[in-house]
């Protein structure tokens, strides 16, 4: 898909297969999720123009995409019946989002296609205090 800036998200896509970016015009910045580490670190990736970057499956990511930039994503095929998910983090104690790493809202679901399906899970988590509201404990 060719996807255009600016955008502004607060969500993370994880994705069943990888993901291929290419960044034709202007840079951008991918920032992702080390799920690995305890608690979960934040990385942010700068693709400039020119450069790819393959992301591996599975991994939370929340493409950020400036004023008149063109990217390119590539992605598999997903097997039948594997699951995406939108997932937001807790931006707690920090100004740029990288808060105390807890999950403050997933949804999970077979992609037929991301683009309606995304929207739909991003207006459900506005519309519910509830789902952006986090207690730290």
């Amino acid at each position: 898909m060719i996807v255009g800036g600016p955008n502004a998200r607060t969500d993370y896509h994880i994705n069943p297969t990888p993901e291929l970016f290419y960044q034709y015009r202007g840079s951008m910045l991918l920032k992702t999720v080390d799920t690995s580490t305890s608690p979960p670190t934040f990385v942010d990736v700068p693709i400039h123009e020119g450069s790819m970057f393959l992301l591996p499956a599975s991994t939370p990511h929340s493409p950020v995409r400036f004023g008149d930039t063109i990217g390119v994503v590539m992605e598999q095929p997903r097997p039948e019946g594997a699951e995406d998910a939108m997932r937001w983090y807790c931006s707690a104690g920090s100004s740029k989002g990288k808060g105390c790493g807890e999950v403050v809202f997933e949804k999970r679901f077979v992609c037929t296609d991301l683009g309606t399906q995304v929207k739909a899970v991003v207006e459900e988590f506005a519309a519910d205090e509830e789902k952006r509201t986090f207690f730290v404990r």
